[in-house]
């Protein structure tokens, strides 16, 4: 009689190792890509001294054409990212792109001093672009594209900026909606010599 009690607990036991060693059931978020772009601390004056805490800049993706980016405050740098990371997946936007690994058109952007350009480029040229500019568009999902800074280094205009650059872009198959036409149609005046099974993607 004293051992039932015993083999009761022995397979609770069992069923929460179990339970540890089950696969982990994937999220919405399981394949977010997190990429910290920048962390500055900053000093307060207050009676006694100086406090400091932590800035940070984080970008999210997912890498098939959803990006966001954020920034958090607090006084330790883990906390700082958390925060950082919560925002910026909750400011995630949708790019179309073509092919599913570069732009469809040339775009430029500009928040502040802060001033990018951005151009289509073809398979195997890469992410030819430095800084933020370049975690955005890695964690975007884009693999060839021509990037460059011409205003301030400052890694929030240049985010903010690369972000309105990515705003403005659209497919065919988005303009062909707007203008109530096919995408045939819109195909037939572009001069770059694509074709139209290339356009219809993203």
């Amino acid at each position: 009689m004293a051992h039932q009690p015993q083999r009761g607990g022995g397979g609770n036991d069992r069923n929460r190792r179990d339970n540890r060693n089950a696969p982990a059931v994937d999220g919405p978020d399981s394949d977010i890509v997190e990429k910290l772009v920048h962390i500055n601390r900053v000093a307060a004056t207050v009676k006694g001294g100086r406090r400091f805490s932590f800035a940070a800049l984080m970008v999210v993706g997912d890498g098939k054409g959803r990006v966001g980016f954020g920034h958090g405050k607090a006084r330790e740098v883990p906390e700082a990212i958390r925060k950082a990371t919560e925002e910026a997946k909750k400011t995630m936007i949708k790019v179309p792109l073509r092919e599913n690994r570069t732009l469809h058109h040339d775009g430029s952007g500009r928040w502040g001093a802060g001033k990018i350009m951005m151009r289509a480029a073809p398979p195997g040229t890469g992410v030819i672009a430095g800084g933020p500019m370049r975690a955005v568009l890695e964690t975007l999902g884009v693999q060839d594209v021509v990037g460059k800074s011409t205003g301030s280094s400052n890694p929030y205009n240049m985010i903010r900026a690369t972000f309105e650059a990515l705003k403005v872009q659209s497919s065919p198959r988005m303009v062909a909606s707007k203008r109530g036409k096919k995408v045939a149609d819109l195909m037939g005046r572009r001069n770059d010599g694509a074709s139209a099974p290339e356009a219809v993607e993203g």
